[in-house]
């Protein structure tokens, strides 16, 4: 019966349902635009390795973001925040004006001045977490915090990630191992960024 009608709506000038183009919310990943000249980025953007940073395609808009990155491989490495003015090319990130970082060492790190010094460093396997909601940046491994709060932040700034000496490490923006803070959640595509498409 339904091969009959769909003859019969052709036969008798009927249109077929034109399909209707979807806008598909951008994937958020690291960005090969923003990255360091020596940098490898791997695993359909969520794998850094080589030796400098690299920026989230995404800048941090909402007011209370989160994003894992889990340490694959040690080495020097670094994760936190940066604008897209931060030298890429340089390493550690953390030594200018333009990015706030957790470092290998365990040193949190901005304008070349180290905030905080955790003493568990993070080794390979752990899950590092970063919270971030435009007054304070917060640091956690393995789901627990580091109590290490950064403040003073200018600019938008976009999730930033930054290896050498070997480290390799991978980000998610979604399905976390540990999970946000309680009101937090993972970066939002600003409706904004989407009709600039």
């Amino acid at each position: 019966m339904a091969m009959y009608l769909c003859c019969f709506r052709q036969l008798c000038g009927a249109a077929p349902h034109p399909t209707v183009p979807t806008r598909t919310t951008p994937t958020i990943i690291l960005d090969t635009g923003y990255m360091g000249h020596e940098v490898v980025i791997v695993k359909n953007g969520v794998r850094i390795c080589g030796t400098g940073g690299a920026l989230g395609n995404i800048p941090i808009l909402q007011n209370k973001a989160y994003f894992e990155v889990k340490l694959q491989q040690s080495g020097v490495w670094g994760v936190g925040i940066a604008t897209r003015s931060t030298n890429l090319n340089k390493v550690p990130l953390g030594e200018d004006a333009q990015s706030w970082v957790l470092c290998s060492d365990g040193a949190v790190r901005h304008n070349g001045e180290e905030k905080y010094k955790i003493v568990d460093i993070p080794q390979e396997g752990d899950i590092l977490g970063v919270s971030y909601d435009h007054v304070e940046l917060n640091f956690y491994i393995n789901g627990k915090a580091t109590n290490t709060p950064v403040t003073s932040f200018k600019g938008t700034v976009y999730p930033a990630l930054y290896v050498d000496d070997g480290a390799i490490m991978d980000v998610t923006f979604e399905n976390f191992s540990y999970g946000p803070p309680p009101g937090y959640d993972s970066i939002m595509v600003e409706k904004s960024l989407l009709e600039n498409d």
